[in-house]
């Protein structure tokens, strides 16, 4: 049975550039790039080559970039610095919609007995850009806005959003994890103090990401240590994953043309569905999504028993964010969306990549009304 892998906005495979651009770090070129002497400086020059190659995708300069080790991190630098940079600034403001790891920190803000104030979208998860000028406040610290939902592929309007933040006097962060190699990303140009990603998500290797801390911005140090990346994360650099995340950077850039395929498959695959499964919905198909996201709801079956039975024949999918698997009630998206009951339930969330061909997306459009056609048949999945 060949493996159909449609949930690139979980995780992405390694690129196989990228890994071999890795392999020799692992074992001849094994230098800490801390060292002073000819095998530290070799490393040493490896990891400013990747911070290059990471600046120019994101459109900043190279020493505004922090490595991390991923998106999680990321986002707690940046979300706890604000915290500790601005005392007198104890309101956040963040959408409803964000990534767990920035509603977990939402928590964490009032928890430490700060304010913050959740900016909705509409049903087709819009971010409210009126909302969202009316929720900062002279005491906002941080304006926290994803570039594109992880779960609805949503594309929100960022360099608006920005430019709220900017004029009440609020740092900007943007959480560019989903959008990263699926769409252009330019911090500059969207008036970012603060930028997050994830390798992983656009095939670099997993356990690095970085932070984008805009030049003038000052930010506690996440990781106290050494002297490492200007010594805002101490710990000794992980330079086979740096070299791989430079590296999967450049092909991103490189390849961005590349994802007008995927939104034609993409395109083709929801409209053949909605022509083959009655009741059926595409959440946020109304407005800008990335191009490879296809979050579709069916009415009437429970959408990890849609997952199991794909899972079966050897399809991946998901039921919404890969964090938040095992949870049974709809997404925090799905609920800020105000989507009906019988079709959250029934949420299955298709992420196309690079390899998705037209005959793995034909695979799926033969499976797919089967299934959902027993388990509605079934009663055993219908939601009550």
């Amino acid at each position: 049975m060949d493996l159909i892998y449609l949930d690139h906005n979980a995780t992405t495979a390694l690129d196989p550039e990228a890994f071999e651009a890795m392999r020799p770090w692992f074992t001849e070129r094994f230098g800490n790039a801390s060292s002073a002497y000819a095998l530290g400086h070799l490393s040493d020059g490896a990891v400013v080559a990747a911070r290059e190659q990471v600046a120019s995708l994101v459109g900043c300069t190279p020493a505004e970039i922090v490595f991390t080790s991923g998106g999680t991190e990321s986002l707690n630098h940046a979300v706890r610095g604000a915290w500790e940079a601005f005392p007198a600034k104890r309101h956040l403001v963040a959408t409803a919609v964000e990534h767990p790891a920035v509603r977990a920190l939402v928590a964490w803000w009032r928890a430490m007995g700060g304010e913050a104030t959740d900016v909705g979208v509409d049903g087709e998860g819009r971010l409210d850009l009126a909302a969202l000028e009316g929720a900062v406040r002279p005491d906002t610290a941080l304006v926290a806005v994803m570039a594109a939902n992880n779960e609805s592929g949503v594309i929100f309007p960022v360099a608006e959003a920005g430019r709220i933040a900017r004029a009440k006097g609020a740092l900007f962060l943007v959480d560019a994890t989903q959008a990263m190699g699926k769409v252009p990303v330019d911090a500059a140009a969207w008036g970012a103090d603060l930028l997050s990603l994830s390798g992983h998500k656009f095939h670099g290797p997993k356990g690095t990401g970085l932070l984008m801390i805009r030049r003038g911005v000052r930010l506690k140090p996440f990781m106290l240590g050494g002297s490492q990346e200007r010594g805002r994360r101490g710990g000794t650099e992980n330079v086979p994953g740096l070299v791989g995340l430079g590296k999967a950077a450049e092909l991103a850039l490189a390849r961005l043309p590349e994802t007008e395929r995927m939104r034609a498959l993409r395109d083709r695959f929801e409209a053949e569905l909605a022509a083959r499964i009655p009741d059926l919905r595409v959440h946020g198909a109304g407005t800008e999504r990335l191009p490879n996201t296809s979050l579709v709801g069916f009415a009437g079956v429970e959408g990890e028993a849609v997952q199991l039975k794909l899972a079966e024949q050897g399809v991946c999918v998901s039921t919404g964010s890969a964090c938040s698997t095992g949870m049974r009630e709809p997404s925090h998206v799905l609920r800020a969306m105000q989507v009906p009951d019988a079709y959250a339930q029934g949420t299955v969330r298709f992420s196309l990549g690079r390899g998705t061909s037209d005959a793995q997306i034909d695979r799926v459009l033969e499976l797919l009304p089967g299934i959902v056609a027993a388990l509605r048949a079934s009663g055993l999945s219908i939601v009550k």
